[in-house]
């Protein structure tokens, strides 16, 4: 299973991670992936200077193989660009 842990320490807090969490919530329903994919919120990721922090880890190999690690970091996530950027970044590495 994926996960995508959205960081809710102090400095993401304040740049709106709650809200992202909502809306990360409202995109695994519209893509149907909430079987497959778990959100999670995550203390300090420790990108506190590029907004809010977004890990997404647990991809099948071709995945890892592709990404060339076991985990993808996305920054500067907000409540407006949560859509596509899961769409962008993640879900084609989900190999659904």
């Amino acid at each position: 299973m994926t996960t995508l842990k959205v960081c809710v320490g102090s400095s993401c807090h304040l740049k709106g991670s709650y809200d992202v969490i909502e809306a990360f919530k409202e995109v695994l329903k519209k893509y149907d992936v909430e079987d497959v994919v778990d959100l999670q919120a995550s203390f300090c990721l420790g990108f506190c200077a590029n907004g809010v922090a977004v890990k997404a880890e647990g991809f099948d190999e071709p995945a890892v193989q592709k990404l060339r690690e076991d985990c993808l970091f996305i920054h500067n996530v907000n409540k407006d660009n949560a859509e596509e950027l899961f769409a962008k970044e993640v879900y084609p590495l989900l190999g659904l």
